[in-house]
């Protein structure tokens, strides 16, 4: 330590900010504690929790903290490991009964003790026997497992908070008491190191974060979160079911649902009319050698349902659309002013997900792609591609997505075997998204290994109310395709080219798509999707007639009215369409029935007073009109 000084000691010279909330050091690119020495002339960055690095070290110090705690009141626990995740952090034990909502709350009171207690955080570094000394002595099998698959020869770093001592590589807090505001979320099993075959632990979630009141306003968006919850609102709005017995992952969409769904796809289809689009239908199933040829059976079986015999024929049901529609493209001889070609189908597709990671709408097995391939002549790529960005931009913003990110996804360069094609191909692929992004003025950012097995894309993430990201649209340049499929044109020069494949989402998987919505809107549609726009309420039965006569001029003029004729009162009905989210109720009683108005009630807003008939029928007709891209 004589030839250096630690990062504390540069921290002294610091401004007050810095010193105030500096959590780690990165020294030469290594994170360090900020009690590590620092080598002379080293370049020295302080990190904060506004770094990602500093957020992590702050939530793995909690992790510890948690693990401290379990072990002060459950002291037969057994310690698995403890790592930061995104927005918080987990540490996973062995109990002899899983814990519950109190022992949560006990074992979080004991953590506020802990950091009470500022017990300083030391990293020791020790050898392998003493390690297995250490942990052998505490009775930890877990670590021990680890410690063993440590390479030889290299020292092993603990790390030590009073009585607790844990194997870790670090860097964390200087003391329990940086620790400012954390919160333990929930309990479930975990299998030890994520293996089915090994020991099921209890893993216990948390969060941490620098101030309380970024906490608070963590917690509220996790309860707004679970009040959007796509699930629970689909069952509450009748929207769509899932059933064990029909099979895990598949989707039944009732009246509701199947409603906003054709709404959605209707609106689909007529944009891309607009945009030179022509729709096409292909089969669900397809021969084996198909898919032998797209490369699918090669690169992506574990994600398709085995084959079955027809005819003593191996067939597939579909994972892809591709395919179908480059068979399609190959009954004709095409020329270059057939180009560009582009081909939509809202396809539905099968593809196998372990029963572990399905989830609502957001993860299934079987779904609508609102899929396209665009067939066209290198030269024509880079319009293309601009094109699809322009419409993708737009379906987003018409459904209430103003913001969102984009990622240019491009092969593994270390590991170019997970993909066919040779570079040169590639190469023009990646290139092409590329001077697209730039020609749109779109920043973005580079996805290395986030590339398909038979090409590059542009992927866009979509941010919802909460400021969520959800998996939306994504452009792909294949030029492995229609090398594989033999697919040519006639150019103008009379010899045969290669067409450039263009594989695109707008909206991405409907049923995904419609969780998005769901939970962006809470339930809570805009006009022109809602299922039922307006309800009739009728304050007596004298009023039922005057009721049904409004309905029937609502229906009249396009708009999806109900009469509740019920026998219940007046505010039960007004409940219930609240909860149902319909956008307008219309209250009507002898004042109404004797002047040709209702009483205007709007979701959201409430009572509007009385107005008549027809300018509540213009009113709702203008909010319910679709978006218009011109």
């Amino acid at each position: 330590m004589g030839d250096c000084q630690t990062v504390l000691e540069l921290l002294k010279h610091t401004d007050h900010e810095t010193q105030k909330r500096a959590l780690v050091a990165k020294v030469d690119g290594k994170l360090v504690d900020l009690k590590g020495c620092v080598p002379e002339g080293a370049p020295v960055q302080f990190l904060t929790f506004d770094d990602p690095e500093g957020r992590a070290v702050y939530r793995h110090t909690a992790a510890h903290v948690l693990a401290q705690a379990v072990k002060r009141i459950y002291p037969e626990a057994k310690l698995g490991i403890g790592p930061a995740i995104e927005d918080g952090f987990y540490y996973d034990f062995k109990v002899d009964k899983p814990f519950s909502p109190e022992d949560l709350a006990a074992i979080e009171e004991e953590m506020k003790r802990i950091v009470k207690e500022d017990l300083p955080i030391e990293r020791m570094e020790v050898s392998r026997e003493e390690a297995r000394r250490i942990f052998s002595q505490r009775g930890e099998p877990f670590k021990l497992e680890l410690i063993s698959e440590l390479p030889e020869g290299e020292p092993i770093s603990c790390y030590k908070q009073g009585e607790y001592v844990d194997l870790c590589v670090g860097p964390h807090l200087p003391s329990t008491s940086r620790l400012k505001a954390f919160k333990l979320l929930s309990v479930a099993g975990a299998y030890w190191r994520g293996d089915e075959k090994n020991e099921m632990l209890q893993r216990i979630y948390g969060t941490a974060f620098e101030t309380q009141t970024q906490l608070d306003g963590y917690l509220f968006k996790l309860e707004e979160a679970k009040r959007r919850d796509h699930r629970r609102l689909g069952r509450e709005l009748d929207l769509f079911s899932m059933h064990e017995e029909g099979g895990p992952g598949l989707v039944y969409w009732h009246p509701n649902g199947g409603l906003i769904r054709q709404l959605i796809e209707d609106f689909w289809r007529a944009e891309h009319r607009k945009r030179g689009y022509d729709i096409v239908f292909s089969p669900h199933i397809a021969k084996l050698d198909l898919w032998k040829t797209s490369g699918h059976w090669d690169w992506y079986k574990e994600n398709m349902y085995s084959p079955m015999k027809i005819d003593e024929v191996d067939y597939l049901l579909k994972p892809m659309n591709c395919p179908f529609h480059i068979l399609m493209y190959k009954t004709q001889t095409r020329s270059y002013r057939d180009l560009p070609m582009r081909w939509a189908e809202l396809g539905t597709v099968y593809r196998y997900e372990r029963s572990g990671v399905l989830h609502g709408l957001l993860r299934v097995r079987g779904f609508t792609q609102d899929d396209a391939h665009l067939f066209c002549r290198p030269d024509q790529l880079k319009a293309e591609i601009e094109g699809v960005l322009d419409l993708a931009d737009y379906m987003l913003k018409s459904f209430g997505f103003k913001e969102y990110t984009l990622m240019l996804s491009v092969r593994d360069p270390m590991n170019k075997k997970k993909y066919i094609g040779n570079d040169q191909v590639w190469e023009m692929a990646e290139n092409a998204l590329k001077e697209a992004l730039q020609a749109k003025g779109l920043p973005y950012v580079v996805g290395e290994g986030e590339a398909k097995f038979y090409g590059p894309a542009i992927d866009i993430t979509i941010k919802d109310a909460l400021g969520r990201g959800w998996q939306g649209p994504t452009i792909q340049v294949d030029f492995n395709l229609p090398e594989r499929f033999d697919l040519t044109y006639m150019g103008e020069d009379g010899h045969l080219h290669r067409p450039v494949m263009i594989h695109r989402t707008v909206l991405g998987s409907m049923e995904r798509f419609l969780g998005c919505l769901i939970e962006h809107y809470a339930g809570a549609f805009p006009v022109w999707l809602s299922p039922v726009q307006a309800v009739v309420i009728p304050v007596a039965d004298r009023h039922y007639d005057y009721a049904e006569e409004l309905g029937e001029r609502l229906k009249c003029a396009g708009i999806r009215a109900q009469v509740d004729t019920r026998n219940e009162k007046v505010s039960f009905k007004i409940r219930d369409a609240e909860v149902k989210k319909i956008p307008y109720m219309l209250v009507v009683g002898d004042r109404e029935m004797n002047s040709g108005s209702a009483a205007v009630r709007k979701r959201a807003v409430g009572d509007t007073g009385s107005k008549p008939t027809d300018e509540i029928i213009g009113e709702i007709k203008r909010e319910a009109a679709l978006p218009s891209s011109h």
